[in-house]
């Protein structure tokens, strides 16, 4: 196969082709989808970019989704996608992924770029390649949405997972959802102290106003509350036949109360109605062995994620196996301890040159 002539640039947020081909894609994620690639580009400036062998004008059969992080801090590199939990490859065919990659070897050279990074469900090789290789390993859990509801909930761990759901009843918590200002207020009331507690910068308020401009119905802040005073919340996504919990916080004071479990469960009730097929909850560090542990009672399907990452160089700072992980544990601690309005600012510039 002639890579340089079959291969292809489009830009999906002008190809109106990008959109249709991700929406009849079976393999497609809410992380390949324009308004996920809106809200990364207004938020912090990233560009999206595609490969394929479909030529201009023809319907797209394929796609490599990528977004350009080009930071002075971090370097200059490809992404599929950033933030994202998983971005598989939209290709079918190893011919064609070969004639992809071979265009993204020729980019990454004429670039100069740092490294190029793949976010798949699934290992995937890139063949022969100059370029070495490393690999870093989370989590992911599905949950199947297809048989009925309560077969669903007998499904989940009887005393970790059911009784806190009854518990959430039992102590009359309201349920509200939306994506109201208000709302995004309460989110982030619990979000940002969950993040200091986690040693972890929060995302910017613009980064979740951009979720609710660019997915409008299809993003929705589910809040729990006792007594006026909210619990727990959380943040989901919808694409095709999948709704996504993408961001949880929580009052630790009031777990005991079961206000995530009541959020999950209610958010399950609605996708079941909607007639979606898969509840994800997201990614987990393997490290994280209580959030892993969680998910494992809700009766979800726990797979492996393996990112790829390729570098021009065995000992570039982009390999995954020469990151210098003591490094950002310092730089985690340090950050869990600035003020309170400093450390939720810190988030809006470190995480566009993060990536």
């Amino acid at each position: 196969m002639d890579t340089q002539a079959t291969s292809y640039e489009i830009q999906p947020l002008a190809d109106s082709r990008w959109s249709e081909f991700v929406n009849r894609h079976p393999r497609s994620s809410v992380f390949h989808t324009v308004p996920w690639l809106e809200a990364l580009h207004k938020t912090y400036g990233y560009k999206p970019i595609a490969f394929t062998t479909s030529p201009p004008g023809a319907d797209l059969q394929n796609g490599l989704l990528f977004c350009y992080v080009n930071s002075w801090l971090t370097g200059r590199r490809l992404v599929s996608t950033p933030f994202s939990d998983h971005c598989e490859p939209l290709v079918d065919d190893p011919a064609v992924w070969s004639a992809l990659f071979s265009l993204l070897e020729r980019r990454m050279r004429q670039e100069r770029l740092a490294y190029i990074e793949v976010r798949p469900k699934q290992q995937v090789f890139a063949g022969s390649t100059v370029l070495f290789h490393s690999t870093f390993l989370q989590c992911s859990h599905q949950l199947d949405l297809r048989p009925d509801l309560n077969t669903v909930f007998r499904s989940f761990h009887k005393d970790c997972t059911q009784r806190k759901i009854r518990r959430a009843e039992r102590e009359g918590l309201i349920y509200k959802e939306g994506r109201s200002e208000l709302l995004l207020d309460t989110f982030l009331g619990l979000y940002i102290p969950t993040r200091r507690r986690h040693q972890a910068p929060p995302q910017p308020r613009r980064w979740f106003e951009n979720l609710i401009l660019c997915f409008g119905e299809a993003m929705k802040i589910r809040v729990a509350l006792k007594a006026g005073k909210a619990v727990a919340a959380i943040v989901t996504l919808r694409h095709n036949g999948t709704l996504l919990y993408k961001y949880g916080c929580s009052d630790p004071l009031s777990n005991n109360l079961g206000g995530t479990h009541l959020l999950l469960w209610r958010s399950i009730g609605e996708a079941k109605q909607e007639g979606l097929h898969t509840f994800d909850l997201g990614r987990s560090d393997p490290q994280n062995t209580g959030l892993v542990t969680f998910k494992d009672r809700w009766n979800a399907t726990r797979s492996v994620l393996a990112y790829s990452r390729y570098t021009s160089s065995e000992h570039s700072p982009g390999n995954y196996k020469s990151s210098t992980g003591w490094k950002i544990r310092i730089a985690k601690k340090l950050v869990s301890h600035l003020p309170g309005a400093m450390f939720s600012s810190v988030g809006d510039f470190l995480y566009k040159h993060i990536g």
